[in-house]
């Protein structure tokens, strides 16, 4: 008799765990999506088999049989090992990471499939020759492929250099193989390009896409062609990583450096790290590619993990562009109270007049205000932590939202004593009044999220920008990743002390990358782009490395500061919410974890679990959500990995209350981007 192990599809806490039915005459096999009697009822369910035994470990009376197999359901197994890994990874349920798994919506009737981008028309061209920088990189990977070599690479090649290109080769290569392989990008903006060249190269048939912004019949139908095999080539964001591809030959992940690739929904996982264990599975290679790598996959590289590859000249031989940097406290103090700077304003002004294109960011999407000094940029922060401070309006007071402690916000500038102290903060829209105000007889678009509630609109936006019916693209960080458009000539960022005063450890890494990425969109055709960077912060080391392009002393001087703070890549941050309809009962949970925890890593480690606080920015309806914030070293632990034991007792007091049947949500960020 075979029993197997089943994962029930259920919701509820209660029931994430392994059950046990008899197989009976079946041809069940792990990764069979079965259909189960549960409950006391037997409601008949959705079940995935974790495994196969010949035994059963409870009595034989109390087993049921399964009462079928759904064919068009079936993962692989090495989706059920992935699926359990990310369990015990991310303290989540079975059924949270089984779902990231499956496809929404229901099959189509016969002949009504959805097909996505299906007027979509391949646009490439074939390079008479890769650049010697290309072809070392591309054989590097290549030779990995041929030998069946589990390995990962980091492509660090500046803006306009070709990495496309080398993905493309790596592709054919995995094709010639028989094997398949994933292409992720980090913003669904990105897609319709991609999908154009890697048609025109492979042809329709071979791709398919996957990304949130499909209908859900549209990713349903996708999801089938993939796990029938008969697309070979996924294109999509970080939903991609959970294509039903076999035999995976390679995963990309292009301007790995992207915070999108880090959920910040349940369950919250980081794409790279499932695309680690997927690529290890199948013997394939991860390739990642940024012109502004993050500093951790940097770290990996002189770890030895990961193997770098360096393209440091354009394909087109064009200079990188040109970058200024304007200190705003200067057009203040000249009588200037625009949001333009002088430079800014000429550069904008000469280039539609000569027929060129501006692109001009301003990153407001999901980052609280701050408070700056006007007169001489100082930011008010944090002393413990080194964080920027954020502005409560309600209380009046600023908060570090890692360590939780508050300040009272003072009538002057600690630094000059000015009294120019200002909450900052200005968004896209109020940019794009400004464009029409200054720049009348310039046609001008804003791409963000207000303007995009669905694909074919942020299609529409970057396809009159690409056909130079729009002069001026005003926008959040969409418009900095990745675009390739060979005629803007000016780039501007509008306040880069946006991202230089989030409240997050990689506020300098971030402000480094969207500077450097903004900056690429400049200059892709015959002549050099000019850049024009505003800040009330011109001396900060980010700007004058960024205005270089000098990545590798950013590098250095931002890896000292996380080793001495003991920020990732040296450990790791665990954001832990406790989500209640009753406050009592969300701070009630959040101390007793805090008191678990402390008492379960022992008095020398307790140090690491801050105090639990309160998450005044939580606007659920009805309830209330409580936090605490654990640092956790890196491989300090007797087997090496303290992750896991951090994890481990995590988990351990999540089924405490799911067994006490408390009214608590439990969420489990490891590494977030932001404490709120």
């Amino acid at each position: 008799m075979k029993y197997v192990n089943v994962v029930v599809e259920n919701k509820s806490k209660h029931t994430d765990m392994i059950f046990t039915y008899r197989a009976c005459d079946s041809c069940a096999k792990t990764g069979d999506c079965v259909l189960i009697p549960f409950g006391r009822g037997n409601k008949t369910k959705r079940g995935f088999v974790f495994g196969i035994t010949d035994a059963a470990d409870c009595p034989e009376e109390k087993i049921k049989d399964i009462q079928g197999i759904d064919p068009n359901l079936c993962l692989s197994e090495e989706i059920i090992k992935t699926a359990a890994w990310m369990k015990q990874r991310y303290a989540i349920t079975y059924s949270d990471a089984i779902n990231c798994f499956l496809p929404p919506g229901k099959p189509a009737a016969e002949g009504k499939q959805k097909e996505p981008y299906k007027d979509i028309e391949g646009n490439y061209t074939q390079p008479d020759a890769l650049t010697g920088e290309q072809r070392i990189a591309a054989d590097a990977i290549k030779s990995a492929i041929d030998e069946g070599r589990q390995e990962n690479f980091l492509i660090h090649g500046v803006t306009a250099s070709g990495k496309t290109q080398v993905y493309m080769e790596v592709i054919s290569e995995c094709l010639d193989r028989g094997r398949t392989a994933i292409v992720l990008v980090p913003e669904i903006s990105l897609t319709g390009q991609l999908i154009e060249r890697f048609v025109g190269r492979f042809g329709k048939e071979a791709i398919a896409v996957m990304h949130s912004r499909l209908t859900q019949r549209e990713r349903y139908d996708e999801w089938q062609r993939i796990r029938r095999g008969k697309a070979k080539i996924v294109i999509g964001a970080r939903m991609g990583v959970f294509a039903p591809l076999a035999n995976i030959g390679a995963i990309i992940m292009d301007e790995e450096h992207e915070a999108s690739y880090k959920s910040d929904m349940t369950p919250k996982y980081d794409t790279v790290e499932i695309a680690l264990k997927r690529t290890a599975a199948w013997g394939g290679v991860l390739v990642l590619g940024s012109a502004t790598p993050s500093v951790t996959s940097y770290e990996r590289c002189r770890e030895g993990i990961y193997h770098l590859l360096t393209l440091k000249e354009r394909y087109n031989k064009t200079p990188l562009p040109h970058i200024e940097i304007v200190d705003m406290r200067e057009e203040l103090r000249s009588g200037n109270m625009t949001i333009f700077s002088r430079r800014l304003f000429d550069a904008v002004s000469d280039a539609l007049r000569e027929g060129e294109q501006v692109i001009l960011m301003q990153n407001r999407r999901g980052y609280s205000n701050f408070v700056s000094c006007r007169e001489c940029g100082a930011v008010m922060k944090c002393p413990e932590c080194g964080i920027s401070l954020v502005y409560h309006k309600s209380s009046g007071s600023l908060e570090c939202h890692y360590c939780g402690r508050k300040y009272r916000l003072p009538e002057k500038c600690p630094e000059c004593g000015g009294r120019y102290l200002k909450h900052f903060g200005i968004g896209t829209e109020q940019v794009t009044e400004a464009v029409s105000k200054y720049f009348p007889d310039a046609v001008t678009a804003r791409l963000d999220f207000d303007t995009v509630k669905k694909r074919c609109e942020m299609d529409r936006i970057l396809s009159d920008f690409a056909k130079k019916k729009t002069d001026i693209l005003v926008g959040t960080q969409l418009v900095a990743k990745g675009l390739d458009f060979d005629n803007v000539g000016v780039v501007g960022i509008i306040a880069a002390d946006v991202t230089l005063n989030i409240p997050d450890f990689r506020s300098a890494e971030r402000t480094f990358q969207l500077i450097t990425q903004a900056a690429g969109r400049a200059g892709r055709g015959t002549k050099q782009g000019l850049v024009v960077v505003q800040t009330y912060e011109p001396d900060n080391y980010t700007f004058r490395f960024a205005k270089d392009n000098d990545y590798d002393d950013f590098f250095k001087e931002e890896i000292k500061l996380r080793k001495f703070m003991n920020y990732p890549p040296f450990g790791d941050i665990i954001m832990v919410s406790f989500t209640s309809a009753d406050e009592r009962d969300a701070v009630s949970a959040a101390a007793r974890c805090e008191a678990y925890m402390k008492n379960a890593l022992g008095s020398e480690n307790k140090r690491n679990v801050l105090s639990h606080k309160p998450d005044t920015l939580f606007k659920g309806r009805d309830s209330f959500r409580e936090y605490i914030v654990i640092k956790c070293p890196k491989n300090l632990g007797n087997d090496g990995n303290e992750r896991n034991r951090y994890m481990f007792y995590l988990e351990s007091f999540q089924r405490k209350l799911t067994d006490e049947k408390a009214n608590v949500n439990i969420t489990v960020d490891v590494n977030p981007y932001s404490i709120f």
